[in-house]
């Protein structure tokens, strides 16, 4: 089966099922069960007493090691069956496990209910399952702006990317991918403990997205039908602290008419990130909502290339 295949029943199926909750109370996701080697990996090689370029190396190898055996697992899995339904019918489970558009919906609504509502509590609470800011601090306008940021942001890490790396690579491809991605977000910090020995998987994870955020952000500029979507994107996404989450964020704040990013705590301390769209209003809850409505709209017209791409290639 090809890449461009796998990516297509795997998204269809993802969209429609998704990862059931029975299913994850039972057996938790493959994420879950790759983050917990990830955590045993930290605890014994991450060690504080140890020369900053001696953690660097224990990373590297560590990240290394960690995206290869995820790989050569999901190699092994398949292969054993050779080219057999059964293959064709566990690829497509395993890919769609790791592709995310349905789940992330979900949690997007989940805090905009609430907020709807005036139920503040149970909108921190929910934001705080997507994002890693203090949600005691943040008002109506802070909550909205942290899930739409988180919206954009996964629009590329929890779809565009997964989709764009399974159909170049197929399967192992995917599971790279999300190997690197989940890397990132455990251990490439910018801090005193994982500095250095998650950053190899934060540069890892810049160059895995590079092509996918920018594709994310032109889908997003693309079914908002404003042009001004587009040139937020390119005068602000640059000045994102990160290399890639600024391009979905910025064509996001550009098609709402909002101002995304800019300072927020974590850990009790305040970081100064710079604004998105400055001169735009705050989000609203009304904003998530419009928010979702692009980001289904952005995720059609995703669907629609791939299956255009996939048509093409095989009337060649």
């Amino acid at each position: 089966m090809s890449g461009l295949t796998l990516m297509g029943l795997a998204w269809g199926f993802e969209s429609l099922v998704g990862w059931p909750q029975w299913l994850y109370r039972r057996i938790r996701h493959p994420v879950v069960w790759f983050g917990g080697l990830i955590s045993v990996l930290d605890a014994r090689l991450n060690q504080q007493a140890w020369p900053h370029k001696v953690r660097y190396l224990t990373g590297v190898i560590t990240t290394l090691g960690a995206v290869a055996s995820a790989v050569a697992i999901s190699v092994g899995l398949t292969i054993c069956f050779s080219e057999t339904y059964f293959r064709s019918v566990l690829e497509v489970l395993i890919a769609s496990s790791l592709i995310a558009s349905r789940s992330l919906y979900a949690h997007i609504a989940d805090v905009a209910r609430p907020l709807k509502e005036g139920d503040i509590i149970h909108a921190r609470i929910a934001v705080s399952m997507i994002v890693g800011r203090d949600p005691n601090r943040l008002d109506e306008h802070g909550i909205a702006r942290a899930s739409l940021e988180s919206l954009a942001e996964n629009a590329s890490d929890g779809v565009i990317a997964p989709l764009f790396w399974g159909a170049i690579f197929g399967l192992p491809g995917l599971v790279g991918y999300k190997a690197i991605n989940t890397l990132d977000s455990m251990i490439g910090h910018e801090t005193n403990r994982y500095a250095a020995f998650g950053g190899f998987a934060a540069r890892l994870d810049d160059i895995a997205n590079l092509i996918p955020a920018r594709v994310t952000g032109l889908l997003l500029c693309a079914v908002s039908l404003k042009r001004r979507s587009f040139y937020i994107m390119i005068r602000d996404a640059r000045s994102h602290r990160s290399p890639n989450a600024g391009w979905p964020e910025a064509a996001m704040a550009g098609a709402l008419g909002i101002c995304l990013s800019g300072p927020r705590v974590y850990d009790n301390k305040i970081s100064d990130e710079p604004w998105l769209n400055k001169e735009a209003q705050n989000p609203s809850t009304d904003h998530i909502y419009e928010g979702l409505v692009l980001y289904q709209r952005s995720m059609v017209l995703a669907a629609l290339l791939l299956a255009i791409i996939l048509v093409l290639g095989l009337t060649q």
